[in-house]
């Protein structure tokens, strides 16, 4: 289920993180969930509180309370930064502060548009080539990519740890302590 993009976009935006990050021991990008992460990032402020930092100070997966799945509340300066990153400056003036700013929405929808509604049904080689023309839009998208893959899985992205568990870390490992053996022996 797509939280901003529509599904035409959603298919583009998986297809293309599948092929930045193919399949190997481990599922490939979308997969893993990273094009989630980003649909999720596109539409942080379509929740309340906007989904930009989950809350702490604990994930539950090594004890403590599963705090990480409750999302802070943002201050008016918070909110206003990360609107304008996110949904650009679309012409308000305290947006606007340092001119106009191209928001991430924009560049997704521009991006995938450039990609096409066929970059799905295309070979890997096609698919190649269309990425390699997008630019930029293929720089954001790997960023974006690698961090769905790592982040926090309450991002939306990082299923089932795949991304941590392809690179053997153990991820967020408080509160850990400490055993007797541990604080007993130097």
């Amino acid at each position: 289920m797509s939280r901003f993009l529509s599904e035409g976009q959603r298919r583009i935006l998986a297809a293309a993180c599948a092929r930045l990050v193919p399949a190997d021991d481990d599922p490939d990008a979308a997969e893993a969930g990273a094009a989630d992460y980003i649909d999720g990032l596109l539409g942080a402020f379509l929740v309340d509180p906007p989904r930009i930092w989950a809350g702490g100070p604990f994930s539950g997966r090594f004890g403590g309370g599963p705090s990480f799945a409750s999302f802070h509340r943002l201050t008016a300066q918070d909110e206003l930064a990360w609107r304008t990153r996110i949904e650009g400056s679309r012409g308000v003036s305290e947006r606007e502060r340092l001119g106009p700013v191209v928001g991430l929405q924009e560049q997704y929808a521009e991006g995938l548009a450039a990609l096409g509604e066929d970059f799905p049904a295309l070979s890997a080689g096609e698919q190649d080539e269309r990425l390699r023309a997008a630019g930029s839009f293929l720089d954001l998208l790997y960023e974006h990519v690698c961090e769905g893959l790592y982040s926090a899985p309450e991002y939306g992205g990082n299923r089932d740890l795949i991304g941590w568990r392809s690179i053997g870390y153990l991820g967020d490992v408080q509160p850990r302590g400490y055993s007797d053996d541990e604080v007993s022996h130097e």
